[in-house]
């Protein structure tokens, strides 16, 4: 896993907003509930939900852009892509 990869899945685990080159997460505590936003190159790649402890991928992104960089992020984050 690369540094930027390991920094990211950090931000989540702690429930914190993060940015780092082409990476950022946007952590969000609201009446919605907590989750984590991730994005790539600014584009909405998926969603952490702490409460269903799930991560959703967003599958319109990925089909725009499936890159092997995209792909890694997700996995990281325990995405099956």
């Amino acid at each position: 896993m690369r540094k930027i990869e390991q920094a990211m899945c950090l931000a989540v685990g702690q429930k914190r907003t993060w940015k780092d080159a082409n990476t950022r997460v946007d952590y969000h505590n609201d009446e919605n509930g907590e989750t984590a936003e991730v994005y790539l190159h600014g584009n909405h790649i998926g969603t952490y939900v702490y409460k269903q402890v799930q991560f959703y991928v967003n599958g319109s992104t990925l089909a725009k852009w499936p890159t092997r960089t995209t792909k890694s992020r997700l996995r990281a984050l325990g995405a099956r892509v």
